[in-house]
């Protein structure tokens, strides 16, 4: 494992000589732009393994992505490496159908340690509810970024992160949202503790989120970038491009049902990933990830 080599994948050219805040940012943002959220290793007959190496292979010599188990992973050795304080915390992502968050702890994120002050990295996230930086751990504070108004919120030790949505604007009607996505102005994303974690305790979560036949990544099979104005996401045969504050605080949102024959110059041109073994696009669930 090379941190040369990470940066390569990433295209950073930028300075590490120094751990601050404006080069975690940095650093940050071109893992998000570069490596996607994604879990087809699921539909191509692949298991997620939680060995670092494992996924250093897979997302920068393969030039893969992963879901948050493995980019946040990924991303706490790059930032030891670099001299940065990262600690791992484990969160329980919320589910609209449900209106509740996960029994157990289903997320990985990390908190990092800077001047004093604790941030939050999660490059893991995927979709429109990835952040674009890291976010100061504080209560009650709203935090704009491009993708919209991030927040958390602070009660008897429980932490709640929670994106405030702009409308949006769907040029085609006949491949719409869905209509309770679209009346949604705030959506609760997880919420997590402070409790440090092992990489161990994701395992058996690991397991079960790639082999549950309830899974979101079971029943989805779905890939997302980060892109320099918005995002783009293939879920099962759907591609959704997303521009955000296009105009007036709204965003542009553009759809399109991709044939079978199309997904594999998709994922390449759009997400620069090239699989090994056949991909099965799946889209079972109904949960709107928008």
């Amino acid at each position: 494992m090379d941190i040369k080599e990470y940066f390569s994948r990433i295209s950073y050219r930028g300075s590490y000589d120094k751990p601050d805040l404006a080069t975690l940012t940095d650093i940050f943002l071109h893992h998000i732009r570069a490596v996607p959220f994604e879990n087809l290793s699921i539909h191509c007959g692949e298991s997620i393994e939680l060995d670092l190496g494992a996924t250093y292979n897979k997302i920068v010599r393969k030039k893969r992505g992963g879901w948050c188990m493995e980019n946040n992973h990924l991303l706490s050795w790059v930032l030891k490496t670099l001299g940065y304080d990262v600690t791992l915390l484990g969160s329980k992502v919320y589910v609209p159908e449900y209106d509740a968050y996960a029994d157990e702890i289903d997320h990985l994120l990390l908190k990092v340690e800077l001047d004093d002050k604790s941030y939050i990295v999660d490059g893991g996230f995927g979709m429109a509810y990835q952040i674009w930086q890291p976010m100061e751990l504080v209560s009650g504070t709203d935090q704009p970024q491009t993708p919209g108004v991030f927040r958390f919120l602070e009660e008897s030790g429980v932490w709640y992160l929670e994106k405030v949505k702009r409308k949006q604007w769907v040029p085609d009607q006949s491949v719409s949202t869905s209509h309770n996505v679209e009346k949604e102005v705030c959506r609760r994303v997880y919420l997590f503790t402070l409790q440090p974690r092992d990489i161990e305790e994701f395992r058996a979560s690991n397991t079960h989120l790639q082999t549950a036949p309830d899974s979101l990544f079971v029943t989805k099979s779905m890939c997302s970038l980060q892109t320099p104005d918005g995002v783009r996401a293939l879920v099962g045969w759907k591609l959704t491009e997303i521009k955000y504050n296009y105009k007036d605080n709204m965003d542009l949102v553009e759809i399109r049902i991709l044939a079978d024959e199309e997904m594999e110059k998709t994922l390449k041109e759009k997400f620069n990933v090239t699989l090994d073994k056949k991909f099965v696009p799946v889209n079972t669930s109904r949960l709107s990830l928008f």
